[in-house]
């Protein structure tokens, strides 16, 4: 069933599952004064919140100040799947692709922060139900078991831990008649309640001194003397230096506004599993999943046993538009209902609770890319590509760097060196994207073989993904 509605979508309710929660705490109060600060950080999800506690866990004598235009997670940070990844490169695959002789320290830096992020939340004592499950990625066609073997292979040979399982293993993990084999990674992913764990890091960095102005949107930054001046609706703030991370929303940096282009990912939420449903399942392992495929699906339990389930249509609308009224589309919800009794048909019956959006930033390159502005005073993180949750910690780690000038290890990588291609404008912009989309979904449909126009954007180094 594809139609706009599904029986299992009669009480979903069109809401955020993890901002829909009496635990979320009170909005903070907005600017309303002038001032000054050491360090203005605009934007108060994952990578802005991290870069304030990063910053004063460096130097807490620094006098640091979150800006944020709504309440802190709201977007993307408390609206996505709650995958945490080691990886920082969105997946071996485009790290072995781009920056094959980096991935060795790449990979280690990336292991070191997502134990950085559990060592945090231990230490502030964030109820985020923080778990280190690991992932399955599923394969249900052959040439995707072929693929999988394939990454396997490689994975070993970079030193991983990784398990390749049949269809009878992979089905004992998690009970599902679609799948042909699957890939276990048990140490490169934790699982995560997202918008908790942003408030927990919201609230650390409260503890440590942290300003944080929420209700507070940024209209501009610009030069003050030896400075710059960071400007709001009700009062301006003097800093000595300033953090972007906006990620997803236009730039206040124009020139980086080509690089990113905002995606709406969609995602449902179930009614707790019962004891024989959750049995039907299996999951003992708990992994976050995701399978194989080009137009892919990930899903996670949560701590009561819903499953989340999401991806799978990623969608751009045209000139980069953002709008809470993308954020529930009729279409897209049904088929993914569809799409899970597809996998789960021994669940037929289950209801979704909630159904949401949240749009992302994506780039040309799937992973994060850095820089500074005004003569090193301002530094900037964006186009995680839906794989920020852990990234974000990095990356604050890297703006810093930046901002301080210093030369180490994150900053000498070629990675954070250099930039994407960016995204051209409108109106080929939006014609490229629908048409990389439809030839994605008709390579999984052709047992993976791709047409001249996905070899074209390999060959280049373009992509787009969510």
């Amino acid at each position: 069933m594809t139609r706009h509605t599904h029986p299992a979508l009669v009480d979903a309710a069109p809401e955020v599952y993890w901002l829909d929660d009496p635990a979320r705490p009170a909005a903070l109060p907005a600017l309303d004064r002038d001032g000054t600060a050491d360090l203005v950080v605009v934007g108060g999800g994952y990578a802005g919140l991290w870069t304030a506690l990063r910053a004063k866990e460096r130097d807490p004598g620094l006098d640091v100040v979150v800006l944020e235009q709504d309440r802190c997670g709201d977007q993307a940070s408390g609206r996505n799947g709650g995958f945490a990844s080691a990886s920082l490169t969105h997946g071996h695959g485009n790290g072995l692709a781009r920056w094959p002789e980096e991935l060795t320290a790449l990979d280690r830096l990336g292991a070191e922060n997502l134990d950085g992020i559990g060592a945090t939340v231990d230490r502030f004592g964030i109820d985020c139900h923080w778990e280190r499950t690991g992932e399955l990625t599923t394969a249900a066609a052959a040439h995707e078991v072929d693929d999988l073997a394939e990454l396997a292979a490689s994975l070993r040979a970079a030193g991983h831990d990784v398990s390749l399982l049949d269809a009878a293993q992979t089905q004992a993990r998690v009970a599902s008649p679609t799948y042909l084999g699957g890939l276990l990674e048990p140490h490169a992913t934790a699982m995560v309640e997202p918008a908790r764990l942003a408030w927990g890091l919201r609230d650390a960095c409260v503890q440590l001194g942290v300003r944080v102005h929420e209700r507070t949107s940024v209209r501009a930054v610009d030069r003050d003397g030896a400075g710059l001046r960071v400007h709001t609706d009700y009062g301006e703030l003097r800093a000595a230096k300033v953090v972007l991370a906006t990620n997803a929303f236009p730039s206040l940096l124009r020139r980086l506004r080509l690089y990113t282009v905002p995606v709406y990912d969609y995602a449902l939420m179930t009614e707790p599993l019962s004891p024989e449903q959750r049995a039907a399942v299996g999951w003992s392992g708990r992994e976050g999943v995701g399978d194989a495929s080009n137009m892919f699906h990930y899903y996670r339990l949560t701590r009561d046993d819903r499953i989340l389930w999401g991806g799978y249509d990623a969608v751009y609308h045209y000139a980069s538009r953002i709008d809470p009224r993308l954020e529930q589309s009729g279409r897209t919800h049904a088929l993914l209902a569809s799409q899970f009794f597809e996998v789960f048909p021994q669940l037929e019956g289950l209801r979704f609770t909630h159904r949401w959006a949240g749009v992302i930033d994506t780039c040309t390159r799937f992973s994060a890319f850095y820089g500074t502005a005004y003569d090193g005073r301002l530094a900037y993180a964006l186009g995680f590509t839906g794989l920020g949750v852990a990234a974000t910690r990095f990356a604050a780690d890297v703006m810093l760097d930046l901002l301080g000038g210093a030369d180490t290890e994150r900053t000498r990588l070629r990675m954070v060196r250099e930039k994407p291609l960016p995204f051209p404008p409108e109106p080929i912009r939006f014609t490229g994207v629908q048409l990389t989309r439809w030839s994605m979904a008709k390579a999984d449909q052709n047992a993976g073989r791709q047409n001249l126009w996905l070899k074209a954007m390999d060959k280049v180094g373009l992509g787009f993904d969510s």
